[in-house]
């Protein structure tokens, strides 16, 4: 793994698009390296053993928004152990428009989620309906500062914030959680369940929550953060031991329908409101959510994660005017190897096949174990060693960058025929485009793109990712 010095000038030969073809191939021993520029030729009949990708430009899918990552309070704590121009680095890398990974999306939770240093919640006063103890000061420490640092680096930065809990008298167990562990002080008759609402259905508690949603933003907005949308819950159908909230979609569909849509039109129209994030793949839940008609004029879109992914092709294909996101690649275990993101590579090919148009990493940065409050691992696109202060940038980091550092906001992914090798092809807003391929086999293999009766021939080495532009 290279550490932000030894990638810092690899960065720079990466500034800009050229026009003649060029090839980036990382692999896990190393990483993006500039190989030599392969050169149009005749599309000619490929070599035995080669694998061929066709690239169609006059068949375009949906608009790719951009790529992004979560701010969580571990993060912010970490990259606190670092000198400012450390700190700076890493947050150039990941957020600055000519840096490496240029993210467009930043997503934010709205109190507590599983990698917050505690619970807390904007207001824990027992039914305080008029929500008069309301305050971000908790935010004001961490979140606040964190999303600032990456303003600095890109002022146009897309938010979008979602609720992994409501505040817990909200709850019907008065309780952050929804299930039992040495890590939380919840007792088994407090459990919530799949398809059991866990949010107290009563129109003072949901008018309340909806103007939490409300003073919320408007909290932001004083801060001179803009949050362009929310997402109503994380994971509404698991009842975690981490902070959680079990939504049927009945209820969820009178939540959105009869108290969030009319609150924030009234009090914040710009916000978009979406259905997410979605992490279960039944549609039926989903129809009968933004299948509602007091609903759907609320619903700018859907957010999938995790098993959310066995969701979106139903989605695309029976809501084509709702836009479609992946809201949290899965985190893995810590481990933070190369197997992970050949796991994240198949992932993103998933998503952005069935009409997703935009990605989101979760744990930006984390300290070398990746150890949440609640006690699990997780991978991290960069890691802070406590001891040393090293920075490593993850192998998820790289494959990241052969995304996001080339396909620009607004561009459209292309059709490609039939291939053995996992590959993604997009046409850029500028005219170029973009072929990412990835290898996971043992041996290396050749490669051949063919576009408009010429052709483009690579080798990619064994267990590689590959991003051509031209």
């Amino acid at each position: 793994m290279k550490t932000t010095a030894g990638l810092a000038a690899a960065f720079a030969m990466s500034a800009t698009l050229a026009a003649e073809p060029r090839l980036i191939v990382s692999t896990a021993g190393h990483f993006w390296q500039t190989a030599p520029a392969p050169r149009w030729s005749g599309a000619a009949t490929a070599p035995a053993g080669t694998i061929v990708l066709d690239l169609d430009r006059t068949q375009t899918a949906q608009t790719i928004a951009g790529f992004g990552g979560c701010f969580n309070e571990h993060g912010w704590e970490v990259l606190g152990l670092l000198s400012p121009a450390q700190r700076d680095t890493v947050l150039r890398d990941l957020f600055d428009p000519a840096g490496a990974c240029r993210f467009v999306f930043g997503r934010l939770p709205m109190g507590a989620n599983d990698y917050a240093l505690d619970w807390y919640s904007f207001d824990e006063t027992r039914d305080d309906y008029a929500l008069a103890h309301f305050n971000i000061e908790r935010d004001r420490q961490h979140l606040i500062p964190y999303l600032k640092a990456a303003l600095r680096f890109n002022p146009a930065l897309q938010l979008w914030a979602s609720p992994w809990c409501p505040p817990s008298w909200m709850k019907t167990n008065g309780h952050y959680a929804g299930s039992p562990a040495p890590v939380n002080d919840l007792k088994p008759e407090q459990a919530g369940r799949e398809m059991q609402t866990q949010f107290r259905m009563e129109p003072a508690v949901l008018t309340a929550y909806a103007n939490y949603f409300a003073r919320f933003l408007a909290a932001y907005r004083a801060e001179g953060i803009s949050v362009q949308a929310v997402h109503v819950q994380n994971e509404p159908n698991s009842a975690q031991n981490f902070p959680s909230c079990v939504w049927t979609p009945a209820d969820l569909a009178t939540f959105i329908g009869s108290y969030l849509g009319p609150t924030l039109r009234a009090a914040s129209p710009a916000t978009e409101i979406w259905l997410g994030t979605i992490e279960r793949p039944q549609i039926e839940r989903i129809d009968a959510i933004v299948g509602k008609a007091e609903v759907r004029p609320f619903i700018t879109g859907v957010g999938f994660q995790w098993a959310g992914r066995g969701a979106i092709a139903d989605v695309e294909r029976k809501y084509p005017d709702l836009r479609l996101m992946q809201t949290e690649t899965e985190c893995g275990n810590g481990a933070n190897d190369w197997a992970a993101a050949e796991h994240t590579f198949g992932l993103m090919q998933h998503y952005f096949n069935h009409g997703a148009g935009a990605y989101m990493y979760w744990n930006l940065v984390l300290d070398e174990t990746g150890t949440s409050r609640w006690g699990w691992r997780q991978n991290a696109m960069v890691t802070v060693n406590r001891g040393t202060h090293v920075v490593t940038y993850n192998p998820e980091f790289i494959l990241l960058q052969h995304f996001s550092h080339f396909i620009q906001p607004g561009a459209h992914r292309l059709a490609l025929g039939d291939s053995v090798l996992p590959a993604l092809a997009f046409a850029n807003p500028d005219g170029g485009a973009v072929v990412i391929f990835a290898n996971l086999g043992d041996a290396a293999a050749t490669v051949q793109v063919n576009r408009a009766g010429r052709s483009l021939t690579a080798t990619a080495p064994a267990h590689s990712f590959s991003t051509l532009c031209f």
